[in-house]
């Protein structure tokens, strides 16, 4: 075969291509179920925290898409979760020097009240060391009080979540009865504001209280005693089971290679889990269901995920890791989409530069979607993660933040909250990037287990590992299976 004929099949490869993207991207942005699924989802089951009722509505729901869809091995994978925590009521309210209602909200993996708490309030101020030096004592049987900035970025997310370990640690070390965490939202928006990642239940009681309450509360404490009341009623419990769902659609040249792409279905419930997650849950049923529509089938493999337990930290992405470790070294590529409905401006490498050549290679097929500024960053706290502690080659959704951190786990984090032109466009460079990874004749291998070890610490994945309390399980192996 003369070089001149080879060059004539690879231009009608990448014209072939070109034309399968275009068709997908083309749909994606046009008239499809995508926004009927995500308001069914949202107003339909609601809030789904993972071991809730309504979770398991949107499982069955979630794998009923992906059947009417006509999806090859749509099923359900079960996990472990280590312990179960479920919000049931939260009431506070100052009975002394005045009387006046306080709004809370439980924080996940706390403890509950038992019955009615009434007890002084202190101020522990940003719940420092020494802060609670500073109290002398008077923690002792209280409801701390602990003050926090506004969250604006993701930087002031994730102090929030360093700042736990300290918190906990005064506040036991105080004798504190309960804790108050003041809301980092303004105009009295609560959330829930997990204060580790699933794998205990802390025996202190915790609570979210509404900013400008916790102002109040300050004042008041600042001018003699005050008492309050607060009950909290959690469902706690053991370790359970949980699903996952999975589709796919087979590869036609080499199906035993696997292109994943996955998105958490669960979420929290004081909203409807519109931006964190059901519309990246939404979008993943849209792009299975277009890829099967209009017939195209990619080299490797197709795989649809809808993790479950992102929240209690990233059980259901585990889960998987374990069930499937024996063919880890045939994923190609995972991409995850975790942040809401911004636009994509790029992805996380995650420590692996060679992911940029062939990310921005199938990328190319979409010139207008200006989604090429990736970063080589690390990250733990999504779906992703056991995928880098393996060394599978993975990715992220980098995505404006604007509408998504406002809502975080919060009441609002509802259907009308989520830009579905925008998704439209995420779901169009989704198509794009899963058909090129399947597609290209090279892939990028999988990391051996001294190499993961370098990149968790030259990305200083360390100290997010540590942060969350996954660090002791990496060191024993229980997670990074190889």
């Amino acid at each position: 075969m003369t070089a001149r004929v080879l060059l004539c099949l690879l231009a009608a490869a990448l014209c072939a291509a070109a034309s399968d993207v275009t068709r997908l991207a083309e749909r994606a942005k046009g008239d499809t179920p995508m926004a009927s699924d995500l308001r069914e989802l949202c107003d339909g089951i609601g809030g789904r925290a993972t071991g809730s009722e309504a979770n398991q509505k949107a499982v069955e729901w979630a794998l009923k898409k992906f059947r009417d869809a006509g999806l090859a091995n749509a099923h359900l994978e079960p996990f472990t979760v280590p312990a179960l925590w479920l919000a049931d009521s939260a009431e506070a309210s100052v009975v002394s020097p005045t009387r006046f209602p306080v709004r809370v909200a439980a924080a996940p993996f706390t403890a509950s009240t038992k019955g009615t708490l009434e007890a002084p309030l202190v101020d522990a101020a940003e719940g420092e060391r020494a802060d609670f030096d500073k109290l002398a004592g008077k923690a002792r049987g209280a409801i701390v009080l602990i003050h926090s900035k506004e969250m604006k970025t993701f930087d002031d997310l994730f102090a929030e979540y360093m700042h736990n370990p300290t918190v906990l640690e005064g506040a036991k070390r105080a004798g504190a009865a309960a804790i108050l965490l003041e809301s980092t939202r303004p105009r009295g928006l609560l959330y829930r504001h997990p204060v580790n990642m699933g794998n205990a239940i802390e025996p202190i009681p915790g609570a979210i209280v509404a900013r400008e309450h916790a102002e109040r509360l300050a004042r008041l404490a600042a001018a003699g005693p005050i008492r309050m009341r607060l009950r909290l009623a959690n469902r706690t419990g053991g370790a359970y089971q949980a699903n996952n769902v999975i589709a796919e659609i087979p590869g036609r040249e080499k199906p035993e290679e696997v292109v994943l792409i996955g998105a958490h279905l669960d979420s929290w419930d004081l909203g409807t889990g519109s931006e964190d997650n059901g519309v990246n849950a939404a979008m993943v049923i849209d792009l299975a269901r277009g890829f099967q529509q209009l017939g195209v089938r990619p080299r490797r493999t197709l795989r649809f995920a809808l993790f479950n337990g992102e929240e209690q930290g990233m059980r259901g992405s585990a889960g998987y890791v374990a069930k499937h470790r024996a063919e880890l070294g045939q994923h190609a590529a995972v991409v995850i989409f975790d942040t809401g409905s911004g636009k994509v401006t790029g992805f996380y490498l995650n420590g692996r530069e060679e992911l940029r050549q062939p990310l921005d290679q199938a990328l190319a097929a979409l010139p207008d979607a200006h989604a090429g500024d990736h970063q080589l960053d690390a990250l733990d706290g999504t779906d992703n993660f056991d995928f880098v502690l393996t060394g599978v080659p993975n990715l992220v959704a980098n995505q404006d933040p604007a509408p998504y951190l406002p809502d975080y786990h919060a009441e609002s984090d509802v259907f009308e909250r989520s830009n579905i032109a925008e998704q439209k466009q995420s779901e169009a460079i989704a198509a794009a990037v899963l058909y090129g990874l399947a597609e290209s004749p090279e892939r990028v291998p999988r990391q051996a287990q001294n190499d993961v070890e370098k990149l968790i610490i030259r990305t200083k994945l360390d100290a997010q590992m540590k942060l969350f309390g996954q660090w002791e399980d990496w060191k024993s192996g229980r997670r990074g299976l190889f």
